[in-house]
Protein backbone atom coordinates (compact mmCIF):
# COMPACT_ATOMS: atom_id res chain seq x y z
CA UNK A 1 0.00 0.00 0.00
CA UNK A 2 0.98 3.35 -0.79
CA UNK A 3 -0.60 7.16 0.06
CA UNK A 4 -0.66 7.21 3.92
CA UNK A 5 -1.99 3.02 3.60
CA UNK A 6 -5.12 4.47 2.44
CA UNK A 7 -4.43 3.25 -1.62
CA UNK A 8 -3.89 -0.41 -1.89
CA UNK A 9 -1.30 -0.93 -4.52
CA UNK A 10 -2.80 -4.48 -5.97
CA UNK A 11 -5.35 -7.00 -5.62
CA UNK A 12 -3.02 -9.65 -3.75
CA UNK A 13 -2.82 -7.26 -0.62
CA UNK A 14 -6.67 -7.21 -0.50
CA UNK A 15 -7.70 -10.38 0.96
CA UNK A 16 -4.45 -9.97 3.63
CA UNK A 17 -6.08 -6.48 4.47
CA UNK A 18 -9.54 -8.43 4.86
CA UNK A 19 -8.28 -10.92 7.02
CA UNK A 20 -6.67 -8.38 9.08
CA UNK A 21 -10.06 -6.54 9.31
CA UNK A 22 -12.40 -9.30 10.21
CA UNK A 23 -9.44 -10.66 13.01
CA UNK A 24 -10.53 -7.21 14.66
CA UNK A 25 -14.50 -7.55 14.30
CA UNK A 26 -14.72 -4.84 11.91
CA UNK A 27 -17.69 -4.89 9.45
CA UNK A 28 -15.96 -4.61 6.00
CA UNK A 29 -18.41 -1.99 3.52
CA UNK A 30 -17.14 -2.01 -0.55
CA UNK A 31 -18.33 0.65 -2.82
CA UNK A 32 -17.20 1.10 -6.53
CA UNK A 33 -17.15 3.41 -9.28
CA UNK A 34 -15.84 6.14 -11.64
CA UNK A 35 -15.31 8.73 -9.34
CA UNK A 36 -14.72 11.40 -12.52
CA UNK A 37 -14.71 14.98 -11.57
CA UNK A 38 -14.99 14.49 -8.10
CA UNK A 39 -18.36 16.53 -7.07
CA UNK A 40 -20.80 16.53 -3.53
CA UNK A 41 -22.78 13.93 -4.85
CA UNK A 42 -19.84 11.18 -4.65
CA UNK A 43 -18.76 12.89 -1.39
CA UNK A 44 -22.16 12.29 0.20
CA UNK A 45 -22.20 9.01 -1.45
CA UNK A 46 -19.34 7.92 0.11
CA UNK A 47 -20.14 9.62 3.29
CA UNK A 48 -23.63 7.24 3.29
CA UNK A 49 -21.65 4.03 2.59
CA UNK A 50 -19.29 4.45 5.37
CA UNK A 51 -22.52 4.56 8.00
CA UNK A 52 -22.92 0.74 7.04
CA UNK A 53 -20.19 -0.81 8.25
CA UNK A 54 -16.45 0.33 10.26
CA UNK A 55 -13.85 -0.12 6.85
CA UNK A 56 -15.12 1.03 3.64
CA UNK A 57 -13.08 0.00 0.54
CA UNK A 58 -13.68 2.28 -2.92
CA UNK A 59 -13.01 0.10 -5.75
CA UNK A 60 -12.39 3.28 -8.60
CA UNK A 61 -12.37 2.35 -12.27
CA UNK A 62 -9.19 2.32 -14.17
CA UNK A 63 -9.14 4.80 -16.81
CA UNK A 64 -9.02 2.20 -19.53
CA UNK A 65 -12.77 0.70 -18.36
CA UNK A 66 -14.07 4.12 -18.41
CA UNK A 67 -13.14 5.12 -21.65
CA UNK A 68 -14.91 1.66 -22.87
CA UNK A 69 -17.83 2.35 -21.45
CA UNK A 70 -17.88 6.29 -21.51
CA UNK A 71 -16.20 6.68 -24.75
CA UNK A 72 -12.96 8.30 -25.92
CA UNK A 73 -12.72 11.90 -23.82
CA UNK A 74 -13.34 9.90 -20.45
CA UNK A 75 -12.50 10.35 -17.61
CA UNK A 76 -11.66 13.76 -17.65
CA UNK A 77 -9.08 13.30 -14.80
CA UNK A 78 -6.48 10.56 -14.40
CA UNK A 79 -7.04 7.17 -12.12
CA UNK A 80 -4.24 8.27 -10.28
CA UNK A 81 -5.82 11.60 -9.71
CA UNK A 82 -9.20 9.92 -8.98
CA UNK A 83 -7.56 7.46 -6.22
CA UNK A 84 -5.39 10.41 -4.58
CA UNK A 85 -8.47 12.74 -4.47
CA UNK A 86 -10.33 9.84 -3.08
CA UNK A 87 -8.34 8.96 -0.09
CA UNK A 88 -8.24 12.50 1.04
CA UNK A 89 -11.95 11.84 2.03
CA UNK A 90 -11.95 11.15 5.38
CA UNK A 91 -14.92 7.63 5.23
CA UNK A 92 -13.42 6.32 2.94
CA UNK A 93 -10.76 3.75 4.75
CA UNK A 94 -8.61 2.10 1.25
CA UNK A 95 -8.88 2.56 -2.60
CA UNK A 96 -8.76 0.19 -5.19
CA UNK A 97 -8.02 0.33 -8.77
CA UNK A 98 -9.93 -1.77 -10.50
CA UNK A 99 -8.84 -2.12 -14.07
CA UNK A 100 -10.32 -3.67 -17.64
CA UNK A 101 -8.45 -6.69 -17.23
CA UNK A 102 -9.82 -8.35 -14.10
CA UNK A 103 -12.74 -10.12 -13.95
CA UNK A 104 -16.19 -9.37 -12.80
CA UNK A 105 -16.91 -8.87 -9.60
CA UNK A 106 -12.89 -9.56 -8.95
CA UNK A 107 -13.17 -7.41 -6.29
CA UNK A 108 -15.86 -8.15 -4.77
CA UNK A 109 -14.92 -11.89 -4.63
CA UNK A 110 -11.96 -10.86 -2.72
CA UNK A 111 -13.34 -8.48 -0.22
CA UNK A 112 -16.19 -10.64 0.61
CA UNK A 113 -17.59 -7.44 1.78
CA UNK A 114 -20.56 -7.42 4.59
CA UNK A 115 -22.32 -4.82 2.86
CA UNK A 116 -22.22 -3.98 -0.65
CA UNK A 117 -23.11 -0.64 -1.37
CA UNK A 118 -24.16 0.21 -5.05
CA UNK A 119 -26.84 2.62 -6.74
CA UNK A 120 -29.89 1.61 -8.67
CA UNK A 121 -28.56 1.03 -12.16
CA UNK A 122 -25.65 -0.92 -10.69
CA UNK A 123 -26.87 -4.27 -10.90
CA UNK A 124 -30.01 -6.20 -11.71
CA UNK A 125 -32.12 -7.62 -9.44
CA UNK A 126 -30.51 -11.06 -10.46
CA UNK A 127 -27.33 -10.20 -10.12
CA UNK A 128 -27.92 -8.31 -6.41
CA UNK A 129 -29.33 -11.92 -5.32
CA UNK A 130 -26.27 -13.57 -6.91
CA UNK A 131 -23.87 -11.25 -5.40
CA UNK A 132 -25.15 -12.93 -2.22
CA UNK A 133 -23.02 -15.29 -2.18
CA UNK A 134 -20.24 -13.23 -2.04
CA UNK A 135 -21.13 -10.65 0.64
CA UNK A 136 -23.54 -10.21 3.65
CA UNK A 137 -26.14 -8.02 1.85
CA UNK A 138 -26.42 -5.59 -1.09
CA UNK A 139 -27.78 -2.42 -0.01
CA UNK A 140 -28.93 0.33 -2.78
CA UNK A 141 -28.43 4.20 -2.16
CA UNK A 142 -29.99 6.89 -3.86
CA UNK A 143 -27.66 9.32 -6.23
CA UNK A 144 -26.50 12.34 -3.43
CA UNK A 145 -26.72 14.92 -5.95
CA UNK A 146 -29.05 15.96 -8.67
CA UNK A 147 -26.84 15.86 -11.62
CA UNK A 148 -23.71 13.63 -13.17
CA UNK A 149 -20.22 13.93 -14.17
CA UNK A 150 -21.58 13.70 -17.27
CA UNK A 151 -24.15 16.36 -16.93
CA UNK A 152 -21.49 18.71 -15.74
CA UNK A 153 -19.40 18.06 -19.32
CA UNK A 154 -22.47 18.79 -21.33
CA UNK A 155 -22.85 21.92 -19.58
CA UNK A 156 -19.37 22.60 -20.04
CA UNK A 157 -19.21 21.88 -23.70
CA UNK A 158 -22.18 23.56 -24.74
CA UNK A 159 -21.18 27.11 -23.02
CA UNK A 160 -17.96 26.47 -24.85
CA UNK A 161 -20.05 25.73 -28.15
CA UNK A 162 -21.39 29.58 -27.62
CA UNK A 163 -18.27 30.85 -26.96
CA UNK A 164 -16.64 29.87 -30.05
CA UNK A 165 -20.07 30.14 -32.44
CA UNK A 166 -20.16 33.28 -31.24
CA UNK A 167 -16.39 34.32 -31.75
CA UNK A 168 -16.90 32.64 -34.93
CA UNK A 169 -20.07 34.24 -35.85
CA UNK A 170 -18.87 37.92 -34.76
CA UNK A 171 -15.64 37.49 -36.77
CA UNK A 172 -17.79 36.71 -39.91
CA UNK A 173 -19.68 39.97 -39.81
CA UNK A 174 -16.42 41.27 -39.67
CA UNK A 175 -15.02 39.79 -42.44
CA UNK A 176 -18.06 40.26 -44.69
CA UNK A 177 -18.33 43.87 -43.64
CA UNK A 178 -14.58 43.98 -44.58
CA UNK A 179 -15.08 42.55 -48.21
CA UNK A 180 -18.15 44.93 -48.66
CA UNK A 181 -16.42 47.60 -47.75
CA UNK A 182 -13.24 46.81 -50.50
CA UNK A 183 -16.25 46.08 -52.89
CA UNK A 184 -17.51 49.36 -52.56
CA UNK A 185 -14.10 51.25 -52.45
CA UNK A 186 -13.07 49.32 -55.92
CA UNK A 187 -16.81 50.67 -57.68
Amino acid sequence: MKNGKKIVASYTEVPKLSKKYRKQKKKIVLTSGSFDMLHIGHCRYLCEAKKYGDILFVGIDSDEKIRTRKGPDRPVVPEDERMEMLTYIADVDHVVLKKLSEPKWELIKLIRPDVLIATADTYTPAEKKQLLEFCGKVVVLRRKATTSTSAKIRLVQIGAEKRVTKTISNRLIQTIEQILEELKDET
